[in-house]
């Protein structure tokens, strides 16, 4: 029912209207509904009310939500998946990899399609595969692991299709620091929908007893040091969220058994308490974050060039030891895991708007999309597609040491989750170098801006 509805609200979203340049046959859009000045594209023609721009962006923010709960439903009921085909953390970790390499290598063509033809239909496309495919995945059998793997895989188009449009629809109807209000309100569901994910796909399988129903550039961008760095830091942004988001559950669980506060799961449906939890944490420090984020960028934005790449560095760097204090702890006190998880994922949220943001000002607007989708691609390869695995893996690796002890199975998981911090330390650095350059990245990108103008 959800996807179906979020066919018919994008459809109502109005075609742009272009105007095209023979010269390099790149087509420019016409949604905006303010005045243009040096971060908007080009001239604009017939602007879009500022009603439909307000719904325009409802539509997008309600499928980033459905998107993520998507996500991350199967970490919510992860430990019922490995009871029932049998596998253990390497393979399950597969689940997300294969999701998010769909995701990275679909974005380009995406992203490539988005700078050239109408956006809406190519994002409905998109959507009705990811309904099909997720649909699909809730009927697979316990003999046939690997047509969960396929159908995990495919879902990826549907985030592919609107993660590399929907910012740059949203950086061409609004400027300024309305824009950024638009686009904070446009990544709180990040958060929101990776939480939601959790509690909603425990709280269908708790309920019904099976886990199925929990799932019915070129030019100018290489040379861009502000790009290049901020994508190094948002891969490694990704690869800590990733990690955490997908093991993070199954963690506490392993950490609540080794601490004899309950048995070890056996049987299907395992105990949900975990994800309920962690669900809520991610919604309100999500919410909190980004909004904290948007607020002091605001605020130090007049008169600190470059204090956006510095507010993330700040949360990068600030995070990761309260993620190392949280997985330390686990082992003694599940009340303070969960509130130095809270701090962290908090301070890590304040970076989701300001990342968009960065993008949308340093790049110039006919190259958003592909940029976008270059950084999403980037990101996932290096970032969250192989991080839910490797960090399997490596507890696989350390299985055998000891392959009966329940405690050990908690020690595994913890040794591989610390390399998260060390990640987020270096996700801080790629920030921090990118605060050097971005002030003159930006002026080049309202240079090249105001040129094309004056040619238009």
């Amino acid at each position: 029912y959800s996807g179906s509805l979020t066919t018919v609200l994008l459809s109502q979203i109005k075609p742009r209207t272009r105007l095209s340049l023979r010269s390099n046959s790149v087509h420019y859009d016409s949604l905006s509904t303010e005045q243009p000045d040096s971060d908007t594209p080009f001239m604009r023609t017939n602007p879009i009310s500022q009603k439909r721009s307000y719904i325009a962006v409802a539509v997008l923010c309600y499928i980033n939500l459905l998107n993520y709960m998507d996500r991350y439903t199967i970490a919510g009921v992860l430990l019922s998946i490995q009871n029932y085909f049998g596998i253990p953390d390497s393979t399950s970790g597969l689940l997300q990899t294969v999701f998010i390499c769909s995701f990275m290598f679909l974005a380009p063509i995406f992203g490539y399609l988005g700078d050239r033809y109408n956006r809406k239909i190519i994002m409905i496309a998109g959507m009705i595969v990811w309904i099909i495919t997720t649909l699909g995945s809730s009927f697979v059998k316990k003999s046939d692991f690997w047509v969960l793997v396929l159908t995990r895989a495919l879902v990826g188009t549907g985030e592919a299709s609107y993660s590399t449009i929907a910012p740059t629809i949203i950086g061409d109807l609004f400027t300024g620091t309305k824009r950024t209000l638009m686009i904070s309100f446009f990544y709180i569901f990040i958060p929101v929908g990776s939480g939601l994910g959790y509690i909603l796909g425990a709280t269908i399988a708790n309920a019904t007893g099976d886990w199925r129903w929990a799932l019915r550039v070129r030019e100018y961008i290489f040379y861009n040091r502000s790009f290049v760095w901020s994508s190094l830091g948002v891969t490694a942004m990704a690869f800590v969220t990733g990690a955490l988001a997908f093991w993070t559950p199954t963690f506490l669980s392993r950490a609540q058994v080794t601490q004899g506060l309950r048995p070890p799961c056996k049987e299907e449906p395992c105990n949900p308490l975990d994800s309920y939890i962690f669900g809520a944490i991610t919604v309100v420090t999500g919410i909190v974050g980004v909004f904290l984020g948007t607020y002091i960028s605001k605020q130090l934005r007049d008169r600190l060039p470059n204090a956006d790449p510095l507010i993330c560095a700040v949360g990068m760097l600030s995070s990761s030891p309260c993620f190392f204090i949280a997985i330390i702890l686990a082992a003694t006190s599940i009340p303070a895991t969960y509130t130095f998880i809270a701090i962290g994922e908090t301070l890590l949220s304040l970076n989701w708007a300001i990342l968009a943001d960065i993008l949308l000002y340093v790049v110039v607007p006919t190259r958003r999309a592909t940029a976008e989708a270059l950084q999403i691609m980037v990101c996932h390869l290096l970032g969250d597609a192989g991080s839910p695995y490797l960090i399997g893996a490596i507890s696989d690796a350390l299985l055998k040491y000891d392959q009966e002890s329940p405690h050990w199975d908690f020690r595994r998981l913890e040794y591989s989750i610390l390399l998260c911090p060390i990640i987020g330390i270096l996700g801080g650095v790629f920030f921090f170098m990118t605060s050097l350059y971005i002030k003159e990245d930006r002026k080049a990108a309202e240079l090249l801006n105001s040129g094309n103008n004056v040619l238009l």
